[in-house]
């Protein structure tokens, strides 16, 4: 089979899936943005596979494809950009409407888990669809590719582009398992928080129905254990002593952050350095999966860097949350030192971070400018108080894309740098 008409087969079954969810919108379908979204995406396909190509990043089999060349990107290609126009929006379109509907069926009934019956759900029918959605709508699809680029573009750069069963596995585990145990045990755990915070129950966090609360709580744990054991087992068994004890360090911290006890969450700064080591922790793991060398001048800045971005980000989410967080008794770094000083050492960190990756020779230094949008959008908040403080949801949400703009100018400055 060519990779045309497998991209056709598998285009086609995604618009059979996708278009009936997308046309559900209640404001009716958005032709025109996805229109446009498809073709920026088709353009940046266009000039971003061609300069991948032409350095040498990716050859074809010239028997699997037609050979229609645009510029220097095959036909193929196009499928590719295509499929996430139709993916995105029904995959958001999907966990918000549900979501929503969770929210306000929880609110409205005003009660928790601990008020369902034992044993509610197995007579019920919460069967394994009911189960699947509520894993992964706590797993932050979103977000996976978050936790999944670190790792497959350290181990990438570390091995000058090999590509090896360690790398498809781990690159596997930190794209969906991992966040499946990150975000499944903090819904499971801020569960009652997060009934108090009005931007729960899509994109930004999942919520189940009180009277299904237990049964899906019991079930989502078992998910991350299914889940993450084979990944794990398989990662433990290829590395050596100092790859696996970084995992078990990573690891860790992720079950720390949210768990019962531990709780590293309400603890101020703690926090921050937790959750940014949720995100570098996948990093360092391939760099030492792989034994590279940790160099003082090129491997450090852009580690430190890193928790210095994640930290701050972590801290300005909590912000949205100082409200919410105090109603249930939780605390955060924006807790502790309220909405305005967080939105400061957020800006703050993130303007450190730029000047910490000045010192990577050229082009590598270019990464320097990418910190500061972030620190910009943070200070649009400046003058927030802990009273206003849900208005810092709207810079969150932007954080968000700002996600996707960081990882593609990272990944054409990885290319620059690293492919001749």
């Amino acid at each position: 089979m060519t990779n045309v008409v497998l991209n056709i087969v598998v285009v086609g079954v995604l618009a059979l899936v996708c278009v009936p969810v997308i046309l559900r919108r209640p404001r009716g379908t958005r032709l025109v943005p996805l229109l446009v979204a498809a073709g920026v995406m088709c353009a940046l396909t266009l000039v971003f596979d061609t300069i991948m190509i032409d350095v040498g990043l990716y050859t074809f089999d010239p028997d699997k494809i037609l050979g229609v060349w645009l510029w220097g990107a095959p036909l193929e290609d196009f499928f590719y950009p295509v499929a996430a126009v139709l993916m995105v929006p029904a995959l958001w379109t999907w966990l918000e409407r549900r979501g929503r509907r969770t929210a306000r069926e929880e609110r409205a009934a005003g009660r928790s888990q601990d008020d369902e019956p034992d044993g509610v759900g197995a007579r019920d029918g919460y069967g394994a669809l009911e189960t699947v959605r509520a894993v992964l709508a706590a797993s932050r699809p979103f977000s996976w590719v978050n936790t999944a680029y670190p790792f497959a573009a350290g181990y990438l750069v570390a091995t000058g582009g090999r590509v090896d069963a360690a790398l498809v596995v781990g690159t596997l585990y930190f794209l969906v398992p991992y966040n499946v145990l990150m975000y499944g045990i903090n819904d499971v755990f801020d569960y009652e928080s997060d009934l108090r915070n009005p931007r729960k129950g899509g994109i930004e966090g999942a919520l189940v129905a009180p009277e299904r609360a237990r049964t899906l709580h019991r079930r989502i744990l078992w998910a991350t254990v299914v889940t993450n054991v084979p990944f794990l087992a398989l990662l433990v068994a290829w590395g050596d002593l100092a790859a696996n004890l970084v995992l078990a360090v990573v690891v860790f911290l992720v079950i720390a952050y949210s768990a019962p006890v531990l709780r590293f969450k309400e603890r101020a700064f703690v926090d921050s350095f937790t959750s940014a080591m949720h995100f570098v922790g996948p990093l360092l793991y391939a760099l030492v999966l792989v034994d590279a060398p940790l160099d003082a001048r090129s491997t450090w800045p852009v580690l430190v860097a890193f928790v210095l971005w994640g930290a701050a980000s972590q801290a300005f989410g909590a912000v949205q949350d100082v409200r919410a967080d105090r109603a249930a008794g939780l605390g955060s770094v924006a807790t502790v030192i309220g909405a305005r000083a967080t939105v400061l050492v957020a800006a703050g960190a993130y303007v450190v971070a730029a000047l910490v990756l000045l010192v990577l020779g050229w082009p590598g230094a270019l990464a320097a400018i990418l910190p500061l949008p972030y620190a910009v959008n943070v200070l649009r908040f400046r003058r927030l108080t802990d009273d206003d403080a849900e208005r810092a949801n709207a810079g969150w949400r932007a954080f968000l894309w700002l996600n996707l703009v960081t990882g593609f100018c990272v990944t054409m400055l990885l290319i620059a740098a690293n492919w001749p």
